[in-house]
């Protein structure tokens, strides 16, 4: 028996991070090999934008994807979050010369508030939402609240990619593979003010703490290049990170749909006061996922240096939610 299609909407759709997002979920690889997909597509309502996304829908049917069951172009979030049960919030305004972060933070205010508002009209009342543009934390707690009909938990932000970058990181340096990985966490914001945390990690039940054995590298190699690898990556390439970034919105959404198996991972979520965290900041927690819930590994003991990490990820954080207060 085939599984009824599910709508899949995605923002930014003819963008980079789109382009290296669309066909992985076309194909499958987000929400199973089993189930058909219908894709819901945005973009800004500008011609080229537009003929950008004609261009790649007419890629994406060159693939012939047993599991596309549909796909539609839109220029208005009232149309294309119709009825959506996994919405990717995948464009927002980037930072342009001379721009300052809190006209950034107003420009894409007004993009999220927005989207809230028409996913809390037309979106199905069990939408998964997760925000990859930047700032993605905000721009999630913007869109959450600007849609109070719908629940809050099912909002996220996507701090899958340090995640993904932080295990890379540690195979790295301990020439293991990534898979072999347990029980990492990143707290926080997704900027370089995360705290990639492996005092819990496990390689084959050993404990990474006590395999890498250096302090010294934590602070100040480890944590360094897991929150400036973006920056690392436009200086490198002249464009920033899209298809790593395509790459973990799909685990993020993968995970949370599909489940787990007790696996730790990272989510950012809005909190409801874990670890002190105060009750709606969108946070990046350690988070088991099962049955589409995500549920947060609780209990784990917070070190002097830890708490201090935590404690400046989370300022920020509130930094930029009391810069757009105002405007919601």
């Amino acid at each position: 028996m085939s599984k009824t299609p599910v709508r899949v909407a995605v923002t930014g759709a003819a963008g980079q991070i789109g382009y290296a997002l669309l066909f992985r979920i076309a194909s499958g690889e987000m929400l199973g090999k089993d189930q058909p997909v219908i894709l819901q597509l945005l973009e800004i309502p500008d011609e080229k934008a537009q003929n950008a996304l004609k261009g790649v829908m007419m890629e994406l049917q060159d693939c012939a994807f047993p599991l596309l069951a549909g796909m539609e172009a839109h220029s208005d979030p009232m149309t294309a979050f119709k009825d959506a049960q996994y919405v990717l919030l995948v464009g927002a305004r980037p930072r342009g010369p001379g721009m300052e972060r809190a006209d950034l933070l107003a420009a894409n205010a007004q993009i999220f508030t927005a989207q809230g508002k028409a996913l809390n009209a037309v979106a199905d009342r069990n939408v998964k939402v997760l925000v990859v543009g930047n700032p993605a934390n905000t721009n999630a707690y913007i869109a959450m609240k600007s849609a109070p009909d719908l629940p809050a938990k099912n909002f996220t932000a996507m701090l899958r990619l340090d995640h993904n970058r932080a295990a890379s990181q540690i195979a790295e340096k301990t020439g293991k593979p990534v898979s072999a990985i347990e029980k990492l966490a990143v707290w926080g914001n997704h900027s370089p003010t995360m705290y990639a945390d492996y005092r819990f990690a496990t390689i084959d039940g050993q404990s990474v703490k006590d395999m890498i054995n250096d302090e010294e590298w934590n602070r100040n190699t480890f944590l360094p290049t897991v929150g400036k690898r973006g920056a690392a990556i436009i200086e490198a390439r002249g464009l920033s990170s899209a298809a790593s970034a395509a790459n973990a919105a799909i685990d993020h959404m993968r995970d949370w749909a599909l489940g787990t198996n007790g696996k730790w991972v990272t989510m950012g979520i809005p909190s409801k006061g874990w670890y002190g965290i105060p009750e709606g900041v969108m946070f990046g927690f350690p988070v088991t996922c099962e049955n589409g819930e995500y549920t947060v590994v609780e209990g784990l003991p917070i070190d002097e240096f830890s708490q201090q990490c935590i404690n400046k990820t989370l300022d920020e954080l509130k930094g930029e939610e009391d810069g757009v207060k105002h405007l919601l």
